[in-house]
């Protein structure tokens, strides 16, 4: 019952016009994490003169295509909310906490799929904010499609919203044609419909009403380079990556690298991570972010403590796949409107191959499994 408490967020959705805000946590936030950085990469220039796509890095014929904002769409992550729609098209797919605990510690995960270069006709179900959204998504001064959030959430979102636009909501555009419900989703229980796995956004027409950020990222969000350049190059070899998101190192993410698509398959842990119409899911690149997790409430206001990650002054390992191949290093993040840099173990700047890429956020503690 646990769960279906917390999903009644989106009950009736439609039929009473009430905005209720859908769980939320993770930070973003003005609170200076525990550790201090262990050591200090340096900013990674940009590797090379041509004009790139700055969420994907691919080259990018006329920088005015380019020209428009950058949304982020909200997706639940757990099996009874899959199959998922549209994450093939998406730039950067960030993975984070969901926003309560079960018995065997945090319930799961949530997407964050981001749109620039390609935006997919529809994205789906949709769900609420995260704190975490806010430092990732606020050096790209992206749009968030979203149902709502709790009220501290909203409060902390609204702090920043000279870098990120998440007031875009269901219920804030309505008329628009940004959102739509896929009646085929609806559920009902005990004579009560539920429209949390029904919302579905329409990222072109969303970005759209953004009076802020019309210009788009302002800035280049990962080190890439070209393809031969990246620093995978003369990396280790691995075939078979496992991340795990739940306590006792479980609930794993997994990723198989495939030589004949140059991409690596994804997994859930209960099996291939595939979308509606049947598309597996294979980034080109896959970025283990480990950060400290705890939960906490950030500021004041209704709802409670929400998982957190905490990204913002600090630093932590990392580990960038690429090609079958990986390496590590440390990553730091200033204030929430920086991106993150990267160092290498020996110093030197990462460079990243063009591509889609899939940003896994788990705790420090986790052991990240590498066979090859």
């Amino acid at each position: 019952m646990h769960e279906l408490s917390r999903r009644t967020a989106l009950v009736g959705l439609l039929g009473t016009g009430v905005a209720v805000a859908g769980c939320s946590g993770q930070p973003a936030s003005s609170t200076p994490p525990v550790e201090a950085p262990s050591a200090t990469p340096t900013p990674t220039p940009s590797t090379d003169a041509p004009p790139r796509w700055p969420l994907s890095g691919r080259l990018l014929k006329d920088p005015a295509d380019a020209k428009h904002a950058a949304v982020a769409v909200k997706v639940p992550d757990n099996r009874n909310e899959h199959p998922q729609r549209g994450l093939d098209q998406a730039d950067i797919v960030f993975v984070e906490l969901d926003g309560y605990r079960d018995d065997s510690g945090y319930s799961g995960t949530r997407l964050v799929p981001v749109f620039h270069s390609s935006m997919p006709d529809a994205v789906g179900p949709v769900r609420s904010i995260r704190p975490v959204d806010i430092a990732l998504l606020s050096p790209m001064h992206a749009i968030i499609g979203n149902t709502g959030a709790t009220g501290w959430v909203l409060k902390y979102v609204q702090e920043f919203d000279s870098y990120i636009e998440g007031m875009l909501s269901y219920m804030n555009t309505k008329g628009t044609g940004s959102y739509s419900i896929d009646s085929s989703r609806i559920r009902v229980l005990n004579g009560v419909r539920y429209y949390d796995r029904a919302v579905v956004c329409h990222p072109a027409v969303l970005a759209k009403q953004t009076k802020k950020f019309r210009d788009g990222p302002p800035q280049m969000y990962f080190p890439f380079g070209d393809a031969d350049a990246a620093s995978t190059v003369d990396g280790d070899k691995v075939k078979t990556i496992s991340v795990p998101w739940k306590s006792g190192n479980s609930y794993n993410m997994g990723y198989t690298w495939n030589a004949s698509s140059g991409t690596w398959l994804r997994s859930m842990p209960w099996g291939p991570h595939v979308l509606a119409g049947g598309k597996r899911v294979a980034p080109s690149n896959v970025l283990v972010i480990s950060a400290h997790q705890h939960y906490a409430k950030l500021r004041s206001g209704s709802g409670h403590d929400e998982p957190i990650h905490d990204v913002i002054d600090t630093s932590g390992p990392f580990h960038y796949f690429q090609g079958g191949r990986y390496v590590t290093g440390t990553w730091t993040k200033g204030d929430v409107s920086e991106p993150f840099s990267f160092a290498l173990d020996d110093g030197s700047p990462l460079v990243m191959a063009p591509g889609q890429t899939y940003v896994e956020l788990p705790d420090k503690k986790a052991k990240i499994v590498i066979k090859n």
